[in-house]
């Protein structure tokens, strides 16, 4: 056997090993599912957060026949969540379940050890929902927002409000609304939102600036009050709940988003595969109905569309932080 021959036989055989190679990676993209996914979800469990990710686990484990695992990683305003996803492996089996506090972070924490549009491929926005001003009946006897500002401005700082965290949306809201109504309300955070509404239940703190996913049934079950959603409208599942427009605040504009994202590196076939499972089941029965009594629709905006939506996200809360002059405490 010649040297040439030789040659030729083992380039021969290395293309074919190849060709497996890529035959067997494209079957397991093809094929995804075929072990359980896990889903970080980057605050404790009983927040905004998990009144979206735990019915879609459900969803999801009937549309691929494999578990979708609610993996809760709180702290640091769920940037601890964050940087684990961000270095989990790109193999479709790792996802993170973000929110709008993601897009506030990169503002606020100087030295985030992740960057959410370099380290993370944007899959889909998967709930959209207005904040809703809460409060204790019991420590508040507001029973309007225009009572509970005249509160506030009586006795500046007497009134606080819980976070899920410094540099959250629930942060974010309630500087924002200080800075529109020229009261001051003192912020104390918490490691999620989970935490906050249970001491706001509990009496511990007077009012949230939180996310209708997690306060909705506290709301119907009276043991918080609403006193206002943010926006130019009223809510479909709070009719009776006035908007921010009516009560004198038009440009008090926040909702709580909550979106999926994959490690940076997952192959391009495997994104596809996520978001059209993802699809499946957000169209489901089951979904549509949890959604609407939490105060949201089903969004259809993915992979690029979302990414840009991420994009101006983040250079709006930007400046939200610069003119309220929120910080970390």
């Amino acid at each position: 056997m010649t040297q040439s021959f030789q040659r030729r036989e083992v380039l021969r055989l290395a293309a074919a090993g190849a060709a497996v190679l890529c035959g067997g990676a494209g079957a397991q993209g093809g094929n995804w599912p075929t072990r359980p996914v896990n889903m970080v979800v980057p605050f404790p469990a009983g927040g905004g957060t998990d009144a979206f990710a735990r019915p879609l686990s459900a969803q999801f484990a009937k549309v691929t026949g494999q578990t979708l695992v609610i993996d809760n990683r709180g702290g640091a305003g769920g940037t601890v969540g964050a940087s684990i996803a961000a270095k989990a492996q790109p193999d479709g089996y790792t996802l993170f379940m973000g929110a709008v506090h993601h897009a506030i972070a990169p503002s606020i924490y100087p030295k985030l050890d992740y960057d959410l549009e370099k380290d993370f491929v944007p899959l889909m926005l998967l709930a959209n929902v207005p904040q809703v001003v809460v409060v204790n009946p019991r420590r508040v006897t507001a029973n309007t927002l225009q009572e509970l500002v005249a509160a506030a401005k009586r006795s500046p700082g007497k009134l606080n409000y819980g976070s899920a965290g410094a540099g959250t949306s629930h942060h974010l809201a309630g500087e924002l609304f200080k800075l529109q109504t020229g009261t001051f309300i003192t912020h104390i955070p918490y490691r999620g939102a989970g935490p906050a509404l249970s001491d706001l239940i509990a009496g511990n703190v007077d009012l949230m600036f939180d996310g209708l996913g997690s306060s909705a049934q506290h709301i119907k079950g009276g043991r918080i009050k609403a006193l206002m959603v943010a926006g130019s409208k009223r809510n479909p599942a709070f009719p009776d709940v006035p908007c921010a427009a009516e009560v004198g605040l038009p440009d008090y504009t926040v909702t709580t988003w909550y979106g999926l994202w994959a490690p940076k590196g997952t192959p391009a076939e495997l994104q596809a595969r996520i978001v059209d499972s993802m699809k499946k089941a957000l169209q489901s029965d089951e979904l549509k109905a949890i959604w609407a009594q939490n105060g949201s629709e089903i969004p259809n905006l993915t992979m690029a569309s979302y990414g840009g939506f991420v994009n101006s996200e983040i250079k709006r809360w930007a400046s939200v932080v610069k003119a309220s002059g929120a910080k970390l405490e």
